[in-house]
């Protein structure tokens, strides 16, 4: 495969790129809004465009339930269909194995789902993840896999790696091609050994991308570190490398410092829905009495709506009154506050300043809510 990504610049490790997708060029260090459903929850696509994010994730498991790929199909694709005209990456519906393991079960050729909408089952293939994905017009497919949870012994992790290495052969053999691309997902439980042999094997399937996956599911941040650093050392510098599933300041950053060029996370959504706001300093608790007569924005600096147009005390009285608009506004805020660490991560590696700039924002970042 002529590689779909390209580095422009490195700054020890960290390095800004480019990964180039049939629906338009993706900038990285990247961080992808978690769409589930095919929407970033509350926000408009062209609201989440403007914050300066690129690609956006969506759930192939999720949405094969619900309303199904069929559908989608005849409504002319993703994109056509929730008005998104930029790159999409689907997910396989592997970390269902982990999310939703009381309805699934695995065997080495695939998995069953119970779905948790009407109780029906859903099997999923190797063979079948790539083709739904592809059907669904996705940008990016992913292959599926098989994590474990941080705990897990270490008997049944190597025994998850091994199915998710047959499982990538699988894939690999099914992708269609037509300008989608196709990463492998590395596993490897929480062994730095098996880690480093995971991301080997994995690097050698000559996948467009290799994401990072089992981690960020319980584990110290400390451990998580180390094995995604096991794993980038084993990984082609040729390719664009992805951490699925982390979205807080301190840790993407980490990331990026090791060599990770893409993100996705649930965290910016989710946090706003329960009142709390992503800050240079922190996370900041908008339901507390403390913001009350806080006739301040959220972050000064900030250019979203959110904080151009808005207190503190207002978007406090919107929870408190449980207005929808708070939910709108905190996550537009959330995603731009993300999409602009990207922006400036970008512009530190370009500048050679990447471990001051992460050094300055770990310095501000406060470890206890407000």
């Amino acid at each position: 495969m002529t590689p779909a990504f390209a580095t422009e610049a490195m700054d020890g490790d960290a390095r800004t790129g480019s990964l180039t997708t049939a629906h338009g060029p993706v900038r990285t260090p990247a961080f992808m809004p978690v769409g589930t459903h095919a929407t970033v929850k509350a926000l408009h696509p062209d609201e989440v465009r403007a914050t300066g994010i690129d690609i956006l994730l969506c759930n192939a498991y999720h949405l094969a339930l619900r309303p199904g790929v069929e559908l989608i199909e005849r409504a002319g694709g993703l994109h056509a269909f929730m008005g998104w005209n930029h790159p999409i990456l689907t997910d396989s519906g592997g970390y269902q194995l982990v999310s939703l393991a009381e309805v699934a079960v695995v065997d080495d050729d695939g998995a069953t789902f119970v779905s948790p909408y009407d109780g029906s089952r859903l099997r999923v293939t190797p063979e079948e993840a790539v083709g739904n994905q592809a059907r669904l017009g996705a940008d990016v497919l992913m292959c599926l896999d098989h994590p474990v949870t941080h705990g897990t012994s270490d008997a049944i992790a190597r025994e998850a790696t091994e199915r998710t290495h047959r499982w990538a052969e699988r894939c690999r053999v099914a992708h269609p091609g037509d300008g989608r691309l196709l990463f492998g997902i590395a596993q490897g439980g929480f062994d730095p050994g098996a880690r480093r042999d995971s991301a080997r094997f994995i690097s050698g399937l000559d996948f467009d991308g290799v994401a990072i996956g089992g981690l960020s599911v319980g584990e110290p941040v400390d451990t998580m570190l180390a094995m995604t650093e096991a794993s980038v050392s084993e990984l082609s510098a040729e390719r664009a490398r992805y951490f699925m599933g982390l979205g807080t300041d301190s840790e993407l950053l980490g990331a990026i410092a090791l060599g990770i060029d893409m993100f996705d996370c649930v965290v910016p959504t989710r946090l706003a829905r329960n009142g709390s706001a992503l800050t240079p300093e922190g996370r900041l608790s908008l339901r507390n009495a403390a913001a009350r007569d806080d006739f301040g924005p959220i972050d000064p600096d900030c250019p979203c709506a959110a904080c151009v147009g808005f207190t503190r005390a207002y978007l406090r009285h919107l929870f408190q009154a449980g207005e929808i608009l708070a939910h709108r506004l905190v996550s537009l805020h959330n995603i731009t506050h993300l999409a602009r660490l990207m922006d400036s991560a970008r512009a530190a590696i370009r500048e050679g300043t990447f471990a001051s700039f992460r050094a300055d924002r770990d310095g501000r970042l406060r470890s206890a809510p407000r």
